[in-house]
This record gives structure tokens, C-alpha cells and sequence, in this order.
């Protein structure tokens, strides 16, 4: 079950956790939100993967998640608390307003979708409307638009990276961040032989030959910022 909380006037609050690396962006993000009475921050994560095992263990109502986040994805993030934490409502934060950005979010189980121009009001909104199981696209994005984009997308040929488990795409994002076998097994709990196989299992899937075939890929799926 979602966490709640509630105040001394016993009004039921949505808890939210907020997931993003810019410790700045996380403080100015908390100041605004609990200054709303009915919403609560009960818990902020700096990557990714902090932010996927946060929210399954705190079960907050909505997850606040910046798209490009470090360590794993805001998408792999998104994808993965269906099962992990199916009561969590996702609201993804994004530079990003083309569709394709935000079909992948919505594909992927977001339930918001707020550009970071967009006003801290739409950003309420979005957290409302998550938690009472509601979509939100902040403006200019429009459900016409969105759903247009889908109807010519599904016209396009299989993704391979749908091939991929939860684990190769943990692999395939923290590869391409230039962390080795052995990093990469710390930060998973798993060995640097496990990290390999996972490694050349997601390689030979994707068709891809080295590093920088890699990296290519991720920066064209959207995986790592393009500095």
C-alpha cells in the first residue's frame, strides 16, 4: 500500500518522493510542494537506481523524476515500479517536450509528463492529478498530439531494447557511464563476472561491437545526457 500521511487537522496527505541529481533542484522542489497543506516529501534520491529502491521501500504516492537522471534511467525507473511498486504514481520532469519523449514516459507507465519551463503550479497539479490516478501533460503537450504520435509509431519495426531484462538495462545505462565490471557490480549487489554476461548478453542483443557503439546507443536512446 502507498504511504499517507496525515496533519494535526487529520487531512490525508499525498506523499511524494523527489529523484533528481541536482541536490539545488530537490530543495527548491520540497520548499514548494510542502508548502501545499495536502502534500508531503517524505523521501529524495540523487540517481536513479537510489530513487527505484527509495520508493519501494517508502511506497510514497507519487514519484517526482527527473527524465535523465543518473545510474538508471527516469524511463527504466518508471518501467520498473509498475511491478516493484504499482500504487506509486509517476510524474516525469523534463527539458524534453517533443512527443516521442513523452510517449516513451506514458509507455513506460508515467502518469505525468511536466516540462521544466513549466510554473510550480503545474507541477501541483501534476502531483494531484498523478495521485488521483489521472493523466497530466503540462502545456503545450496535448493528449491529441500524443495519441497522433503513437497511431504513426506504430507503423515503425520492433525495438530490440524491449528484448532487454530489468538487469541488462541497469548494465547497458551504468556501461555507458563509463563505470567498469567491477563498479558495476557493487552498485547492483552482483559480481563482475555477472556484470560480463549481462553485458555481452545486452551487446549481442542491441548489435552492438565495443564501447563506443555503446555509448552511441545510449545517447541516441536517451540514456545519458549528451554533454
Amino acid at each position: 500500500m502507498a504511504a499517507q500521511s496525515n496533519d494535526t487537522h487529520g487531512l490525508q496527505k499525498i506523499t511524494i518522493v523527489l529523484a533528481d541529481d541536482h541536490q539545488i533542484v530537490r530543495q527548491g522542489l520540497r520548499a514548494r510542494l510542502e508548502g501545499e497543506r495536502d502534500l508531503s516529501v517524505i523521501g529524495e534520491a540523487g540517481n536513479g537506481l537510489e530513487a527505484a529502491r527509495l520508493v519501494e521501500r517508502l511506497r510514497p504516492n507519487v514519484l517526482v523524476l527527473d527524465l535523465m537522471i543518473p545510474e538508471l534511467s527516469g524511463l527504466e525507473v518508471t518501467r520498473q515500479l509498475k511491478k516493484r511498486s504499482p500504487k506509486t504514481r509517476v510524474v516525469i520532469l523534463s527539458m524534453h517536450s517533443h512527443e516521442s519523449y513523452v510517449v516513451e514516459a506514458l509507455r513506460n507507465g508515467a502518469a505525468g509528463y511536466v516540462l521544466k519551463d513549466a510554473s510550480a503550479e503545474e507541477l501541483i497539479k501534476a502531483v494531484r492529478e498523478a495521485a488521483a490516478n489521472r493523466r497530466y501533460l503540462s502545456p503545450p503537450l496535448s493528449d491529441s498530439a500524443v495519441d497522433a504520435y503513437v497511431q504513426r509509431a506504430r507503423a515503425v519495426a520492433a525495438d530490440p531494447y524491449d528484448s532487454l531484462t530489468s538487469r541488462e538495462r541497469e548494465v547497458l545505462q551504468l556501461a555507458a557511464e563509463g563505470l567498469t565490471n567491477t563498479a558495476i557490480g557493487k552498485r547492483l549487489f552482483i559480481s563482475p563476472r555477472t556484470v560480463e554476461i549481462h553485458r555481452a548478453n545486452m551487446m549481442a542483443k542491441l548489435g552492438l561491437r565495443n564501447q563506443t557503439h555503446l555509448i552511441r546507443y545510449a545517447l541516441k536512446r536517451r540514456l545519458i545526457a549528451n554533454d
